[in-house]
């Protein structure tokens, strides 16, 4: 089992950046696929950003292909996510989910674990 903690998110104008952070317990880190999903009001929960657990591989979705970057450093039990030209369209909750899998997924099913969420609020 592991345990996710996100940190980093906050207010921010249209066009700025902010880096959030996912910190996880456990010794096993490198065993999973780390993602990053989104929940504004009223929508359901989307994909963001995917990454391998090698961090060899990352995934995206459409709308942050560009702008958004993730990684991970697993010494550190950590996986991150740069955002970039932020819009106030990327307005949501941000949480960090992880599976112990081989492949990455953009399911939100495909993870069986998942932090509290972070903030992020881009204002116009």
């Amino acid at each position: 089992q592991v345990q996710l903690v996100e940190s980093g998110g906050g207010l921010v104008q249209a066009g700025g950046s902010l880096r959030l952070s996912c910190a996880a317990s456990g010794r096993t880190f490198s065993s999973y696929v780390m993602a990053w999903f989104r929940q504004a009001p009223g929508t359901e929960r989307e994909f963001v950003a995917a990454i391998s657990r090698t961090g060899g591989g990352t995934y995206y979705a459409d709308s942050v292909k560009g702008r958004f970057t993730v990684s991970r450093d697993n010494a550190k039990n950590t996986v991150y996510l740069q955002m970039n030209k932020l819009e106030p369209e990327d307005t949501a909750v941000y949480y960090c989910a992880a599976a112990p899998r081989l492949s990455v997924g953009t399911s939100r099913h495909e993870y069986d674990y998942w932090g509290q969420g972070t903030q992020v609020t881009v204002s116009s």
